[in-house]
């Protein structure tokens, strides 16, 4: 099925060159979020891939569609630590177009930072 997918690191790789910018992320999302409001309220399906980091953004998000009668999906992969870490220096070796380096070492700040699905939300 057709969807609008809307992914804030390549626009953050092509209009700002930098990944990390945490003010300039949050305005890329915002302006993806509106784009995207605009979609669902045509019926288009909109894929975001923000991350998703915290309940509570997840449940944001959720209810931000259910006001446009949107229905929503979580697909969440849950990949071993040490996968993603070897993932992502293959990745740095080679970067794709439109990504950054991200530094292995950071991946465990992040895993830190991060609050998994609980089984209710991939229902």
């Amino acid at each position: 099925m057709p969807a609008l997918r809307l992914t804030p690191d390549e626009w953050m790789a092509r209009i700002v060159g930098d990944g990390h910018d945490e003010v300039k992320r949050a305005a890329v999302e915002a302006v993806q979020w509106e784009i995207a409001a605009q979609a669902l309220s045509l019926g288009i399906d909109v894929i975001l891939e923000n991350g998703f980091w915290s309940r509570s953004e997840r449940d944001d998000f959720r209810a931000r569609a259910a006001a446009l009668g949107a229905a929503t999906k979580l697909h969440y992969l849950d990949v071993p630590l040490d996968e993603l870490k070897k993932r992502i220096a293959l990745r740095n070796a080679a970067l794709p177009p439109d990504t950054f380096h991200v530094e292995v070492a950071q991946i465990d700040l992040w895993a830190s930072l991060f609050e998994p699905p609980t089984p209710d939300e991939l229902e």
